[in-house]
C-alpha cells in the first residue's frame, strides 16, 4: 500500500521554513480568474501580459467572467494576445464575488489565482506564485502591486517599468509586512493579506473554506482570507511577484466610507477584529469561543459549568450542550420519579438562553477561531477564560490543556483549542499520527494547572460580576479609541513612506520624518498593553474583596 510523502510543516506563519525551487519541471496547473466589468482596453492589456508569463502555457488556465457590461466584453481575437486556454462566461447578476464564484465552478486548476481585470503582471508573477505552491499545499501567496497613474497604452509595453514608472507601492500591505517581519512574527491576523487583486490560492483551501461570501458588500477578499486562515492556510507576501494597477482603487480614493460600510458586516463574521465588537452584549453570527460541554452530566454540575461560562468577561462565546434532546420526553403524571428527569431540567433551563444550543452531537462551525471543551462541574473563573485566550495568541499554541484533577482513575481535563492550527494538522498529519502531535509541530501545545487559573469545583455565585463587567467594558471603549488612534498613526507613516517614495528621499531622511510618529504609535501600544493588565489587576481585586466579605 502506497503511502503519501510527509508534507513540509510551517510553525504558526513562519513560511521560510519552506524550500522553494527553481520549478524546472513544474506539475501544477493555475486558473487565473479574471472579473470584468467594462474596460476593454485594460483588459487587453491584462489577457496579454498573461501571454508572456514564464510559466509553462499548458499549465494556465484563464476565465474572464463578463459581470454585465454593456457593450459585452470580448476576448482579442490575433495569436499572442492572450493565453491559449483562455474563455470568456457570462455572469449577469452584479457583484465582484458573485463573478469570482462563477469563474470558480469553472476552474480546474490545482492553484486559484485571482486578477483584477485592471492589474497587468510582469513576466515572472505567476511563476513566482507558483514556486510556493510547488513547496506546500496549503499557502496563500500574494504578490506586490504598484499604482500608476500613466497614461492606459493601446498596446503592452515590452518594458513595463519604463512606461508605468513612477507607480505608488501598495502602502497598506508593505506596512503590514514590514512591521511583522514578513508576516513571520506571529501576527493575529494575517489573512489580511490576501487581497483580490493578485493572490494566488491552493484549490484544495478554497474547496475546505468555501466561496466568497456574496451578501457581503465590501470586504469580501478579508472575509475568505479569514475563512482560509481558518481552514489551515499560511499566507506568503512575494514581492518577486510584481505587478501594476492600472489606476487607483477604490479603497485609496474612498478609504474612511468604504471602512464604514465594509465593518458594519465583517464585524458579524471575522472575531479577530475585535475592536469591532466592543458593545459588551451583542452576540454575532460567528463567536469568538464554542464551549462544549456534556449536557449528561446531571443538572447541578452542567448548570455550574455553564452559567460560569456565561458570566465570563468574554461575553463573545456560544455554548454547545450535547445530550440526547431529540429523543428526550417528559413524564408529566410523576415528574420526580422521571428516570431522565436531570436532562428535563438541563433542557428545561436552556431552552430559550441565546447563547445556548442544545445538540444532539456537536457541529463547531469551522470560521469559530477557538472552540473549549469543559467537563460539566468545573466552572472556570470570570477571568479565566479572557486569560487562556491570551496565553494562546501571545504564544501563538494550537492548544492549550488544563490539568483540572488527577487520580487513580485518570486524568480530567479541558482544552482550549484554536481551529485554524488543527485545520492545518489535518492537512500535514501522516497515517497514524496523532492529531495532537502535528498540532504541536504547527503551533505548540501547552499544559497548564486549572487551580491556578481559577477552575473551581464547586463554584460560589459570580461575586463582583458587575463591578469587572463595568471595568470591563470601559476597557473595551478605551481600547477601541486607541486601536483608532494606533491605526491614524499607521495611516500617517503610510502616507509619509508613500511620499518618500513619490519623492525619493533617502532612508536616513525618511526615519528622521518618521522618528516622532513612530514613538507616538509605540506608546499607544505600550498604553494598550498597560490598560489590559490594569483593568485585569482591578477585576481580581474587586472579586478579592467581595470573597472577603
Amino acid at each position: 500500500m502506497s503511502t503519501r510523502p510527509p508534507l513540509a510543516r510551517v510553525q504558526g506563519n513562519d513560511y521560510r521554513a519552506l524550500q522553494t525551487s527553481d520549478l524546472s519541471a513544474p506539475t501544477l496547473s493555475v486558473s487565473v480568474i479574471v472579473p470584468a466589468y467594462g474596460g476593454q482596453e485594460k483588459l487587453d492589456l491584462v489577457l496579454a501580459a498573461l501571454a508572456r508569463q514564464t510559466y509553462p502555457v499548458h499549465l494556465i488556465e484563464v476565465i474572464v467572467v463578463d459581470n454585465g457590461s454593456r457593450p459585452p466584453l470580448r476576448l482579442p481575437g490575433e495569436p499572442g494576445t492572450a493565453p491559449e486556454r483562455t474563455r470568456l462566461i457570462r455572469c449577469p447578476r452584479p457583484g465582484r464575488a458573485t463573478a469570482r464564484n462563477a469563474g470558480l465552478a469553472e476552474a480546474s486548476g490545482d492553484v486559484i489565482h485571482w486578477l483584477d481585470s485592471d492589474v497587468v503582471l510582469t513576466p515572472g508573477a505567476i511563476e513566482a506564485h507558483m514556486r510556493w505552491h510547488h513547496a506546500a499545499p496549503y499557502l496563500v501567496v500574494t504578490g506586490y502591486i504598484r499604482f500608476t497613474d500613466a497614461p492606459v497604452p493601446a498596446e503592452l509595453p515590452d518594458d513595463l517599468e519604463r512606461a508605468f514608472e513612477p507607480a505608488e507601492p501598495h502602502a497598506w500591505i508593505v506596512d503590514l509586512v514590514e512591521r511583522t517581519d514578513g508576516l513571520t512574527d506571529n501576527p493575529q491576523r494575517p489573512f489580511s493579506l490576501h487581497v483580490g487583486g493578485a493572490t494566488s490560492v491552493a484549490a484544495r483551501l478554497v474547496e475546505a473554506a468555501g466561496p466568497m461570501d456574496e451578501e457581503l458588500i465590501l470586504g469580501q477578499d478579508t472575509e475568505m482570507g479569514y475563512r482560509l486562515g481558518q481552514a489551515g492556510a499560511v499566507f506568503v507576501p512575494e514581492p518577486a511577484a510584481r505587478a501594476y494597477h492600472l489606476g487607483p482603487t477604490m479603497r485609496m480614493r474612498d478609504k474612511e466610507p468604504i471602512d464604514r460600510v465594509s465593518h458594519a458586516f465583517v464585524a458579524d463574521r471575522i472575531p479577530a477584529y475585535r475592536w469591532l465588537r466592543g458593545h459588551p452584549g451583542r452576540q454575532w453570527k460567528v463567536p469568538y469561543v464554542t464551549a462544549v460541554v456534556d449536557g449528561t452530566g446531571g443538572y447541578d454540575d452542567v448548570r455550574a459549568t455553564v452559567d460560569a461560562l456565561l458570566a465570563s468577561t468574554i461575553p463573545d462565546v456560544s455554548i454547545q450542550l450535547v445530550g440526547p434532546w431529540d429523543s428526550l420526553e417528559r413524564d408529566r403524571r410523576a415528574p420526580l420519579r422521571d428516570p431522565d428527569l436531570e436532562l428535563v431540567l438541563v433542557h428545561g433551563h436552556y431552552a430559550h438562553e441565546g447563547r445556548v444550543r442544545l445538540v444532539t452531537a456537536e457541529g463547531i462551525d469551522p470560521a469559530v477561531p477557538y472552540v473549549l471543551r469543559l467537563p460539566s462541574g468545573w466552572a472556570p473563573g470570570e477571568d479565566t477564560l479572557a486569560g487562556l485566550l491570551d496565553l494562546v495568541r501571545e504564544e501563538g499554541l494550537g492548544l492549550v490543556n488544563v490539568l483540572l484533577h488527577e487520580s487513580a482513575d485518570g486524568v480530567v481535563s479541558a482544552r482550549l483549542e484554536r481551529t485554524s492550527a488543527f485545520a492545518r494538522a489535518a492537512i500535514v498529519a501522516g497515517a497514524g499520527e496523532d492529531l495532537d502531535d502535528a498540532v504541536d509541530s504547527v503551533s505548540g501545545v501547552s499544559w497548564v494547572e486549572g487551580e491556578s487559573w481559577g477552575f473551581t469545583r464547586a463554584p460560589a455565585t459570580p461575586a463582583g460580576r458587575r463591578a469587572a463587567y463595568r471595568a470591563r467594558a470601559e476597557a473595551q471603549a478605551e481600547a477601541v479609541r486607541l486601536a483608532k488612534e494606533v491605526e491614524r498613526l499607521r495611516g500617517q507613516v503610510a502616507r509619509w513612506k508613500d511620499e518618500s517614495s513619490r519623492w525619493r528621499k533617502t532612508a536616513v531622511e525618511l526615519r528622521r520624518e518618521l522618528g516622532v510618529s513612530r514613538r507616538q504609535l509605540n506608546a499607544a501600544n505600550r498604553a494598550q498593553q498597560s490598560l489590559r493588565a490594569l483593568v485585569s489587576t482591578t477585576m481580581k481585586r474587586a472579586l478579592g474583596k467581595r470573597l472577603r466579605k
